[in-house]
């Protein structure tokens, strides 16, 4: 054998070693088979058409047990048996970064992060490194019955800059005139004062991450709403998700205030077809506060500890930073906002909902995703929250606002030591 033929018979071999690899296998970890494991399918399709070798395996958990198993694998600084990419939902995201900074893949040098909402970046930014690709949006908007507002007397120019307070108004007269409550409301649920807070710049922690309670702004002016909401009993009590669901499904309620991921269960009901529409949120009465804010959403990670890493980073890429149809799929077949903000000037971002009367609702939610504030979300929102929504019920009882707060501050500094 000569030294061209060695040489074509090495070049060979590696050509094969570098298929080899490229065929590598991506493992995902999410959950949700209806929107997060269906997409997340949809993207490995659409990479693979391109890129033959590629193949996509993704696991399908329980968020409670992904977040269980991927902790303790975490813990055990092992790689075996975990993920090349996992979905972490954007309230723990700082928490995970903080408490294993070696075990996921810096992004910063091959995204392009100027083109995504600016929350959804700073949220997953620890040290001037962002982390992950950013995926859905919860943007949050303020769904309301045109008939129930229009018997109240009031119309849907009226719906569209509102305040809290005037909310509360509305509420009452819809009550008087129809017997419906204005909203659906758990009062052992914090999800309403997180909508409130971010849209008005605040957290339970500042920009540093520290807990913030007491003097918060936002949060006092979030809990005062909630505190009229209940005084006022504007709201249909709710006992756990599906039966806050019901409240609006069956008609017993003229508001929904929650993320755009609901839009799809208030489409559901047929029945109820151009009796909807959708308006920026109230503003809070507080300084910096705002008519946008957010409720959910996760982003995908890519484990440091991948032997599928480059192809895991290639393949995010390529489709969740760059491919506007894939996010013009999603959107019609999901219901999915991503937060890639080129997305918007697709056309399902630009058609009309029939269901909403023809409103352009995808693209009003698109363009509420540019405008909603940068928060620390830091690495005990969970813990905190519970200690709010624990103390959601004084407030109807008459607790005074300050004196909740202070009660909130002592039980969560408990927890952040």
């Amino acid at each position: 054998m000569n030294r061209k033929t060695v040489a074509l018979a090495f070049a060979g071999a590696s050509l094969i070693a570098i298929t080899a690899a490229q065929a590598a296998e991506v493992t995902v970890w999410c959950w949700d088979p209806n929107f997060n494991v269906a997409i997340m399918k949809q993207a490995g399709e659409i990479y693979a058409k391109t890129h033959p070798d590629f193949k996509l395996n993704v696991v399908d958990f329980a968020k409670a047990d992904l977040e269980q198993k991927l902790q303790t694998g975490l813990a055990s600084g092992v790689a075996d048996g975990m993920p090349d990419i996992v979905l972490i939902e954007d309230y723990g995201a700082q928490k995970y970064l903080q408490s294993f900074p070696d075990a996921f893949t810096p992004l910063s040098d091959k995204v392009d992060y100027s083109g995504f909402a600016d929350y959804k970046v700073k949220l997953a930014t620890l040290d001037g490194k962002v982390y992950s690709m950013p995926f859905d949006s919860g943007v949050a908007g303020l769904f309301y019955r045109k008939d129930m507002i229009t018997a109240a007397g009031y119309t849907p120019a009226d719906m569209q800059d509102l305040t809290w307070d005037k909310y509360v108004e509305i509420g009452k007269a819809v009550e008087a005139k129809t017997g419906k409550k204005m909203m659906g409301f758990d009062p052992n649920d914090g999800g309403l004062v997180r909508v409130l807070m971010q849209s008005a710049g605040g957290w339970y922690f500042d920009k540093d991450g520290k807990l913030s309670v007491e003097g918060n702004v936002a949060l006092k002016g979030a809990l005062d709403v909630i505190q009229k909401i209940q005084v006022n009993n504007i709201f249909r009590p709710a006992a756990g998700w599906a039966d806050w669901v019901g409240s609006f499904t069956s008609g017993e309620v003229a508001t929904v205030v929650t993320g755009v991921w609901i839009t799809g269960t208030v489409k559901s009901q047929a029945d109820q077809a151009g009796k909807w529409g959708v308006a920026p949120l109230p503003k809070l009465s507080v300084e910096g506060a705002t008519h946008f804010s957010n409720l959910g959403g996760s982003s995908w990670y890519v484990l440091s500890g991948s032997k599928a890493k480059d192809e895991s980073i290639d393949f995010l890429n390529e489709i969740y930073a760059k491919n506007i149809d894939f996010y013009q799929k999603i959107l019609v077949d999901r219901g999915a906002v991503g937060s890639l903000l080129a997305a918007r000037n697709g056309e399902a971002y630009k058609s009309n909902d029939a269901f909403f009367g023809g409103e352009p609702i995808w693209q009003n939610f698109s363009d509420w995703l540019a405008k909603v504030p940068s928060v620390n979300y830091g690495t005990f929102t969970n813990e905190v929250d519970s200690v709010v929504s624990a103390h959601q019920p004084d407030l109807a009882k008459g607790a005074s606002v300050d004196d909740v707060i202070k009660a909130i501050d002592d039980q969560a500094k408990t927890l952040v030591q």
